[in-house]
């Protein structure tokens, strides 16, 4: 359903606000991200077609793009919300996922960074260097 409302000055917009996201991220190898994505991470592969990857992700999908190159950002590109930020970052350890350290925030051993607000979050990165994060609120 596409709801429209009336807002001064622009009758008529479109309100997206209502309606079901999709999270992107680019990858530059399919069998590599499909390994992390679905057997490391443990996300529900739905399908792939020549584009990508389409995995589900509480509800949300998640297409993991094949691109010619891939430019790992700085910042946080795709986060989890959990409901136990040292738990989760020991079961992605034994996985095989490091959590990234950074020197400007103090983390504990596990690399959980507990945020002023009372978020506890880690960051880790996928094959290509896209930095995830998972946070408990």
């Amino acid at each position: 359903m596409i709801l429209v409302y009336t807002h001064p000055g622009k009758i008529g917009v479109t309100m997206l606000g209502h309606e079901k996201i999709m999270a992107f991220v680019g990858v530059s190898d399919a069998d590599k991200a499909r390994a992390f994505y679905r057997d490391t991470l443990g996300l529900t592969l739905l399908h792939e077609d020549g584009f990508a990857l389409a995995f589900d992700v509480g509800g949300i999908m998640l297409r993991v793009t094949p691109v010619k190159e891939v430019n790992p950002q700085p910042h946080t590109v795709l986060g989890w919300q959990v409901a136990d930020a040292s738990a989760t970052v020991r079961a992605l350890a034994a996985a095989g996922v490091r959590t990234e350290k950074y020197s400007h925030v103090s983390q504990d051993d596990d690399g959980v960074w507990e945020a002023p607000g009372g978020a506890k979050i880690a960051w880790f990165q996928d094959p290509d260097g896209n930095l995830l994060s998972i946070a408990q609120l």
